[in-house]
């Protein structure tokens, strides 16, 4: 069975917004075992979208738009998709109650506008949307499937989940299914990852290993293709153990695992508590620290010390030192990692000091250099980081540093 995805709007095609959607769609047709075999982006125009609608159920089984659904003049979607199967739209009274009850349940006044999204094209199965007011739609035309789902990806995602998913089982019993088991790598530049499991890469199918380089971050995706999950994983088994062998401690987790939860994960193993100091991440390191549920059990405070005032008065960072090794150096690292480790009266205390650019920086401190210590009860440990890329980029490669720190040395 083939697919197809359709994006629709817009703002996609001039970038203002990432299309997280198809790769989310990708990968969940992949392991249901249906082809993907086309993806396209189109605007908000009637006349394009029908036709691409139309190109697209000449070559596909399935056909998956997102976005389009909403209550403005320029959501398109179900209009054109009646007029392709020349179909009315009609008023679904039980979609309007739900939109009404949404409404309702938030305490807002409904517009007017957004009766337009009761309109649904005759016959289409209706899928309750609880986490916006756009239903999704399953229209059945002669032997093909089109399937509207709502653009936003806190609806798209829970609707294909709890109720497309189920129906494209149903409906098209696939031969095969892929599996795939993500091993993530940390420590490593992609290249070095590359020359260690080179073979591997060129294994062919039905089970395949892709290498995927994030920042300071290297994925390696084992993916294979079988009649069941069990001979998937079977498959799967002796290249991951392989890969472990050969890689070992560099590796840090799996699939959905993130570099905070694995080291908040062995902090509240070894009941270790922790705080940050950080100047240049501006506050990063503890947001990605927090964003793990239950951090509170280990993460403690989090300051920014971003002048060098504020690094002496909360830390106790010897102004005699800032001036003879400069803010951005391996002694205010390892003083603010031991002034907030004090401070917060925890067992770990980290300091990060840097220049994240796009300025600031001089021949002896360029851009990228970054400076993270960690002291605990035993030893202070301090490093020194030569990042590139943007702002962004050098404040996010300096948090993972200090996450794989941390991992490292408790």
């Amino acid at each position: 069975m083939k697919a197809e995805i359709i994006s629709i709007g817009t703002e996609l095609l001039l970038g203002h917004i990432v299309n997280t959607n198809a790769a989310y769609l990708s990968r969940r047709l992949a392991e249901l075992g249906i082809d993907l075999y086309f993806q396209t982006t189109v605007g908000d125009n009637p006349q394009r979208l029908t036709q691409t609608i139309r190109k697209a159920l000449v070559r596909s089984d399935v056909v998956i738009l997102t976005g389009g659904l909403g209550p403005t003049i320029d959501d398109i979607t179900s209009e054109s998709v009646a007029n392709l199967i020349s179909k009315p739209l009609v008023f679904d009274a039980s979609v309007w109650r739900d939109i009404q009850k949404r409404f309702g349940s938030m305490g807002v006044k409904m517009p007017s506008g957004n009766k337009r999204q009761a309109m649904v094209p005759k016959g289409a199965i209706c899928l309750r949307n609880n986490f916006g007011t756009a239903p999704a739609l399953i229209v059945e035309y002669m032997d093909k499937v089109i399937i509207c789902l709502p653009g936003p990806p806190r609806e798209m995602e829970p609707l294909f989940e709890d109720q497309v998913a189920s129906y494209l089982k149903k409906r098209f019993k696939s031969e095969s299914i892929i599996v795939a088991r993500t091993i993530k790598i940390v420590g490593l530049p992609e290249s070095f990852v590359n020359n260690i499991v080179r073979d591997l890469l060129k294994m062919p199918p039905p089970t395949t290993v892709g290498i995927y380089a994030k920042l300071r971050e290297v994925h390696l995706v084992i993916m294979a293709k079988a009649r069941s999950p069990r001979q998937c994983r079977r498959a799967i088994s002796p290249i991951e153990k392989e890969i472990v062998s050969r890689l070992r401690n560099n590796i840090f987790g799996y699939d959905g695992d993130t570099l905070e939860s694995i080291v908040g994960m062995m902090l509240l193993k070894k009941k270790l508590t922790i705080s940050v100091a950080e100047s240049c991440t501006g506050g990063l390191l503890s947001k990605r620290f927090t964003d793990v549920n239950g951090s509170s059990r280990y993460f403690m405070t989090g300051i920014v010390t971003y002048s060098n005032e504020s690094k002496s008065s909360f830390l106790g960072v010897k102004r005699a030192d800032i001036v003879r090794f400069g803010a951005v150096s391996n002694e205010v690292a390892s003083q603010m990692a031991s002034g907030i480790k004090y401070f917060a009266c925890t067992d770990i205390g980290i300091g990060i000091t840097g220049v994240a650019g796009p300025a600031g920086g001089s021949l002896r401190k360029p851009i990228g250099l970054v400076y993270i210590a960690i002291k605990t009860s035993k030893k202070c440990i301090a490093k020194e980081f030569r990042f590139s890329g943007s702002r962004e980029d050098v404040r996010h490669q300096a948090s993972q540093a200090a996450l794989d720190m941390v991992r490292v040395n408790i």
